[in-house]
């Protein structure tokens, strides 16, 4: 027995399976939480689709903000879709196995992808910072061929810095438990039922990590301190508060996202507070995906007039087949 343990072990590592245990919910309750969840996953998935489809659509969207968004949206339905179906089965039908390679998978694609979130959210600052701060230089600098740049760098970007963490512990040694208290595959629970010792790695992740948020709050914060300076500038009282509510909003959702992936991610051991770190997954995985297309988009006036311009092009159109018949 020892000799084929010793087999095993060289080669390579004996937990060829996880399981997601998800929440401990209630069984009375499970069809609640599941129905719950389902609707905002929903809403967000509607609510992104309708951005990216409004601003293919509508030309007069076809601009580097509406560009910024429509990218974010597509990389947050990505990024949800990582996650949220995982934690709709696990609702529904209780624990649920995932296979090595599949659990080290779902979590590169997440952390790629929740990286580049946030290097999306940096640009978006940036280009408001442009377009109210340095209105006549911002059609020059934000070109299409800019646009697509600085939206493929944020990809790249997000690819650079989570690839190496998730690769290196994949390759660390698990010999059991292999219970994962958590509703999808994450650094920190992967970290923690490691046999290996993974402290250089888990330093490694905690690195990149700061550098990923800090890097993206600061332009954050520089873009928006300047758009205030200038919004107090307007002589219009009207404008101030119109100016205040639509940075405001944005705001809390920075605050939002920043907050709960700094209380998950920026601990040097990963050991720490794994259970907590359920909860506040929710918030970036349910609560921002929901609330980031009503506040960036679905609030502006613009896309408004495009929703009733589109409305209105989809009534004519079936007015018309309906009254083709009998002409």
């Amino acid at each position: 027995m020892e000799w084929v343990m010793a087999e095993e072990t060289r080669n390579g590592t004996l937990v060829q399976e996880f399981i997601l245990e998800g929440f401990p919910v209630a069984e009375h309750l499970r069809i609640l939480f599941f129905l719950l969840h389902l609707l905002a996953y929903l809403a967000s998935l509607m609510g992104n689709m309708l951005i990216i489809t409004i601003t293919c659509v509508d030309h007069r969207l076809q601009t580097p903000m509406y560009f910024f968004l429509s990218s974010f949206s597509f990389v947050e339905c990505c990024f949800i879709t990582t996650a949220i179906p995982q934690l709709l089965t696990i609702l529904l039908s209780g624990r649920q196995k995932i296979s090595f390679g599949a659990c080290f998978s779902q979590a590169f694609v997440y952390l790629v992808l929740g990286a580049t979130v946030f290097f999306l959210m940096a640009v978006l600052s940036l280009d408001r910072f442009l377009a109210i701060c340095k209105p006549l230089h911002y059609p020059t600098i934000m070109s299409p061929r800019m646009c697509f740049l600085l939206v493929t760098v944020c990809l790249f970007l997000g690819f650079l810095f989570m690839a190496s963490p998730v690769v290196m512990l994949s390759q660390s040694f698990y010999c059991g438990p292999n219970i994962i208290p958590h509703f999808f595959c994450d650094f920190g629970p992967l970290a923690n039922l490691s046999c290996s010792e993974t402290r250089s790695i888990e330093m490694l992740f905690f690195t990149l990590a700061i550098i990923v948020l800090f890097a993206s709050f600061l332009i954050a914060i520089f873009a928006y301190s300047n758009i205030v300076v200038t919004i107090v500038r307007l002589p219009s009282a009207r404008e101030r508060q119109r100016a205040f509510s639509t940075c405001s909003s944005h705001l809390i959702v920075l605050s939002l996202m920043y907050g709960s992936c700094a209380f998950i991610y920026l601990k040097p051991k990963q050991r720490s507070r794994v259970d907590s770190n359920r909860e506040a997954a929710l918030v970036n995985t349910v609560v921002t995906p929901l609330l980031n297309p009503v506040i960036y988009t679905l609030r502006n006036k613009q896309v408004h007039q495009a929703l009733r311009d589109a409305l209105s092009r989809l009534q004519l159109h079936r007015y018309q087949r309906r009254k083709a018949p009998f002409l």
